[in-house]
């Protein structure tokens, strides 16, 4: 299994930023992806970025520009720069994680999820 420890959620005023950071452990070796989601109450959990294992990465159009996703592979930590935070960014943010398993099979890891407000 993996764990995914999340922190760096909080409030903040439109225009400030914010890091997140999601620390993996456990079966680590093989994993593929990391990325983060947002969920808004009553809403589908939503790609906000991802990056692979050879670095690729990958933005939900409403953050380009805005946020930064990077991981320190000494860490096994992956961040999410947060600028110029808007209003309605405000969600709970996960940590995901993708492995392939000895069963060839692909295998989904979650964190608890980590607030974020903005507002003024």
């Amino acid at each position: 299994q993996v764990q995914l420890v999340e922190s760096g959620g909080g409030s903040v005023q439109p225009g400030g930023s914010l890091r997140l950071s999601c620390a993996a452990s456990g079966s680590i070796f093989s994993i593929t992806a990391i990325g983060w989601y947002c969920q808004a109450p009553g809403k589908q959990r939503e790609l906000v970025a991802t990056i692979t294992r050879d670095g690729s990465l990958n933005y939900a159009d409403s953050v380009k520009g805005r946020f930064t996703i990077s991981r320190d592979n000494a860490k096994n930590t992956a961040y999410l720069q947060m600028n110029s935070l808007r209003p309605e960014d405000t969600a709970v943010y996960y940590c995901n994680a993708r492995r392939t398993g000895s069963d060839y099979t692909l295998q989904n890891y979650w964190g608890q999820g980590t607030q974020v407000t903005v507002s003024s």
